[in-house]
């Protein structure tokens, strides 16, 4: 697999959720920082994890904000949500206000993450073409 554009560095710092008859909600608050050759920076506040668990099927969803510094060491921001079934297969979407990175903005990347301690680590690749 090629190089990542984007890995990003989650610690889990809260979560909260609720279980019912049918299905149960976990919310996990995170710190993340992202390195790489697009860009390098961290989370602006807490991002979200949320997890559902229902009648037998996963999904997962987070969203996050960063800030830092991109390719041309403009100052910006980028804005990820990612959607998957497994870390293993997450589909991200990413927005930025870097000239940059506005290549990329609204396309479906690919992802794959891994647990690692108490934490997470996701790739993010370019569009597969």
């Amino acid at each position: 697999m090629n190089e990542p554009l984007i890995t990003v560095y989650v610690d889990i710092t809260s979560s909260e959720g609720l279980s019912g008859d049918r299905a149960s909600v976990n919310l996990l608050h995170f710190h993340a920082r992202a390195e790489g050759a697009l860009f390098n920076g961290e989370t602006v506040s807490d991002g979200v994890d949320t997890q559902i668990f229902d009648d037998g099927r996963f999904s997962m969803s987070a969203r996050y904000l960063l800030e830092g510094i991109d390719s041309e060491g403009n100052r910006c921001r980028v804005f990820i949500e990612n959607n998957g079934t497994t870390l293993e297969d997450c589909r991200p979407q990413l927005y930025s206000d870097s000239k940059a990175i506005a290549y990329l903005n609204g396309r479906e990347l690919t992802a794959s993450g891994e647990t690692v301690g108490d934490g997470v680590v996701i790739k993010i690749f370019a569009p597969k073409t």
